[in-house]
């Protein structure tokens, strides 16, 4: 017996070695190959791909078309499962490998119909353009003709292939279309109008503009009592509250600008050591492993830039070559309206319009659902555009859908939409003019654009397509306007020579999120403008001395003084507690100055304390159902900043605002006690604020999870200028930093070699590689890796041959 046992043993043993070096074998076999040489279909002349020890992707070719095919076969060989993610994405294709849990997400792309405005738009395009954008293409299909590696695990584990039941990885039409998925992502203000009818029906038009006040010094953008507006109109639905639905978020679900959004900077050489201009930039975008971002230079006849690219787009997006320098932010202007489309009560089949009733335009959608039937999905759309009402279920919940559906008038769905012409431009531009200029295609999403060049100037400019509203729009696009009224259409663009500008006369710029127009400004860009939170703070820091170096940037970039905090500190010092903890987490409030440190227990107690606040004062007031449906996008904190201001304030009752803190305060403390334990000197914040690159889909699978996301703690929150958004009406982890500078770059025109970057995971998008987490803790720190055209050393070599 004694024998056979450890015959057994013995080859469990050996099975479990097997299946060891089997599965070894198979990582190994799914690197990619980055040295030696391959033969590929396609290219005209050979390509060399060099791969430095700061893991920039270098491509060396003879023509702008072999760069961009050779940039799509290194986004092909690193981050094949995020093309394919982003793929499906934006065809609506989720749920055929993922199930029902992305229905929602496949209907609402499906109704937006991005594949049809992209390939509108991709007709438009210039030759040349459409020229670049095959050649990318066929950069990726020539990878998966002929893979010299094995794909990455995801399609194993979802059983599904490159280009799926298609048989296409990528195909020219798709770039445009993951263009208008950025757009999608940056673009805030339809869920915001929706936010804004949704509370109305709740709240009185006063409470409403004080929790979602307008930007602070200015009134709301429009006197309409919209409470009155949307009772008289009959929108609502009888009865029944708003339910949540679980859906995987698209990139960034449209919802809110508060909080969210990137910094940039640019500072003139009269301000600066080296007496040249200094550019700094960071971007917030939602976390994600791998990366949004993938940095290469390329080097052709024609060409010489390096930065950061995005899979799917065959140029470099932000960064430098050069010459010159820029850095994007959102600019964030109002280029979405809902639409309020009336039945017509004897034929649903028909709207509303300025001229009478007119048929709803129709198309036929089929979506494949992974172990289920496929869903038939009718997709309608009005004069204005599609009617979303019919893909997001939330709208159900608030309004009578068989009297009136939302249709959303969106610019960058529209046909003349040459964004992808102006990144073909910017890069080959030697100067401020020349890159203004070049970005003067540049559509959805507007962006604000600081940029310098190596002979001294800088400027600022908002580049995108902006409507014009007519001055008889007394809603001006804050909130869902009657669609079968004329003077609520929109009645042109603001000329690309009127959007804002600045050349840096006081000697810098600076941008984040914040209202960028001086008063007296001719036109209306919108009034959902970030809180100026970090604005404010950047403006102290360039400030407060006449000169600034390279280090500086570097500094401010990583800044974790919030703003926001300091203006609650002196409520919570003064709130009253009888909890048996509150003496010694006050303690911990001692000599606290606001810096959100992952190492400190202030940043927590603070954070969790306004967190309960928030639910004390909104949750009543508004139902707990339209707070939970809302919470999850915004922290309300500016309406806490404002009631906590007003001591009787009416949110506060039936309690006092003190009574209100002080019961926060022991919720609170309970709640961290939970997580941290009893000893609040040992509390720390970066124990809960993690900053957690998603991965999609396993990011919210567990076990695949702990795989597949990328964390790290991080100091900082949605208020500081190195912004650590988190959204606590999360169920997991509502702390965690899920927002934040996706990546760091500063760039110095006195010697451009000298420029650094960072972002938060690695290079690589395959998870056992050693590249796909090894930034994140210099991120996390504020470190940096060289950006250099010619670089110290390079690790790998590949040359590509047609």
């Amino acid at each position: 017996m004694t024998r056979w046992l450890k015959r057994i043993a013995k080859f469990l043993l050996l099975a479990l070695l097997a299946l060891g070096a089997g599965f070894g074998v198979w990582v190994f076999h799914t690197l990619p190959m980055v040295d030696g040489a391959l033969k590929v279909a396609g290219l005209s002349q050979s390509v060399q791909i060099n791969r430095d020890s700061d893991d920039v992707v270098h491509i060396q070719a003879q023509s702008s078309r072999d760069a961009a095919f050779a940039l799509g076969f290194v986004h092909a060989q690193d981050r094949s499962w995020q093309l394919e993610f982003n793929r499906r994405l934006m065809h609506g294709e989720l749920s055929e490998i993922l199930g029902e849990v992305t229905l929602p997400t496949d209907k609402l792309i499906r109704t937006l119909g991005l594949m049809q405005a992209a390939q509108r738009q991709y007709d438009n395009l210039p030759a040349e353009v459409r020229e670049q954008l095959q050649a990318y293409s066929d950069g990726i299909n020539s990878f998966h003709a002929n893979r010299p590696q094995g794909l990455p695990p995801e399609f194993a584990l979802l059983r599904t292939k490159p280009g799926g039941t298609s048989g296409k990885p990528w195909q020219p039409i798709d770039s445009v279309a993951w263009s208008l998925v950025m757009a999608l992502d940056l673009g805030g203000n339809w869920g915001n109008e929706f936010a804004r009818l949704t509370a109305a029906r709740t709240l009185s038009t006063e409470q409403l503009w004080q929790l979602y006040p307008p930007y602070p010094g200015e009134k709301p953008a429009t006197a309409v009592d919209l409470a009155q507006l949307y009772r008289n109109l009959g929108v609502y639905k009888p009865a029944g509250g708003l339910k949540t639905s679980l859906s995987l978020p698209v990139v960034g679900e449209p919802g809110f600008n508060e909080g969210r959004g990137s910094n940039n900077w640019v500072v003139a050489g009269s301000h600066t050591t080296s007496g040249k201009p200094l550019l700094a930039n960071d971007p917030h975008l939602a976390l994600s492993a791998p990366a949004i971002w993938y940095y290469a230079h390329l080097q052709a006849p024609d060409l010489n830039v390096i930065g950061a690219s995005l899979p799917g787009l065959p140029f470099v997006v932000l960064g430098r070559n050069e010459h010159v320098a820029w850095g994007f932010t959102n600019t964030g202007p109002d280029v979405q309206d809902l639409y309020l489309e009336q039945i017509d009560p004897a034929d649903p089949n028909r709207y509303k319009t300025p001229t009478g009733w007119q048929a709803f335009e129709t198309r036929q959608e089929t979506i494949a659902v992974k172990g289920q039937p496929s869903v038939t999905q009718v997709v309608r759309s009005t004069r204005h555009g599609p009617v979303i009402s019919d893909a997001q279920a939330s709208h159900g919940e608030v309004m009578d859908l068989s009297r009136f559906v939302l249709a959303l008038r969106w610019t960058a769905l529209d046909a003349d939409n040459r964004t992808l012409a102006s990144g073909f431009k910017v890069p080959k531009a030697k100067n401020v003019p020349e890159l203004i200029a070049a970005f003067a295609d540049n559509h959805s999403p507007t962006q604000n654009i600081v940029m310098a060049d190596r002979e001294g100037r800088i400027a600022f400019k908002a580049a995108g397509r902006v409507p014009l509203r007519r001055a008889d729009n007394d809603l001006r696009g804050v909130a869902p306007a009657p669609g079968w009224d004329a003077r609520y259409d929109w009645s042109g663009w603001i000329p690309y020579a009127e959007m804002p500008q600045d050349d840096g006369k006081k000697g810098w710029v600076a941008t984040a999120n914040q209202r960028i127009t001086a008063p007296g400004y001719a036109h209306f860009l919108g009034q959902d403008w970030t809180a100026p939170h970090r604005y404010d703070r950047i403006e102290q820091v360039l400030s407060a001395k006449p000169r600034h170096s390279f280090a500086d940037m570097q500094g401010l970039q990583k800044d974790d003084v919030s703003l926001s905090t300091l203006t609650l500190l002196p409520v919570l010092k003064a709130t009253p507690s009888q909890h048996p903890l509150a003496a010694q987490a006050r303690k911990t409030l001692d000599g606290f100055d606001g810096r959100m440190s992952a190492d400190l227990p202030a940043p927590l107690l603070v954070s969790v304390w306004a967190d309960e606040l928030t639910r004390g004062l909104i949750e009543p007031k508004l139902g707990a159902d339209t707070f939970k449906a809302q919470y999850g996008k915004r922290n309300f904190r500016v309406f806490l900043e404002n009631v906590m201001r007003q001591p009787n304030s009416p949110w506060c009752a039936p309690k006092s605002c003190a009574e209100q803190s002080t019961a926060a305060l022991d919720r609170a403390l309970d709640r961290i006690a939970v997580l941290q334990g009893n000893t609040p000197a040992d509390w720390r914040w970066g124990r809960e604020h993690v900053a957690l690159s998603t991965h999609r889909p396993f990011g919210q699978v567990p076990y695949l999870r702990d795989v597949f996301n990328v964390s790290v703690p991080s100091d900082g929150d949605p208020f500081t200028v190195n912004v650590g958004q988190y959204w606590p009406g999360e169920k997991y982890m509502p702390f965690a930093n899920r927002h934040a500078a996706s990546m760091r770059g500063v760039y110095d025109l006195s010697d451009l070699e000298q420029s650094q970057f960072i972002y938060q995971t690695g290079q690589s998008g395959l998870v056992w590689s050693t590249n796909y987490r090894d930034m994140k803790d210099a991120w996390a720190r504020g470190q940096t890796r060289d950006l250099r055209l010619t670089p110290k050393a390079t690790a790998h070599t590949l040359t590509l041959a047609p």
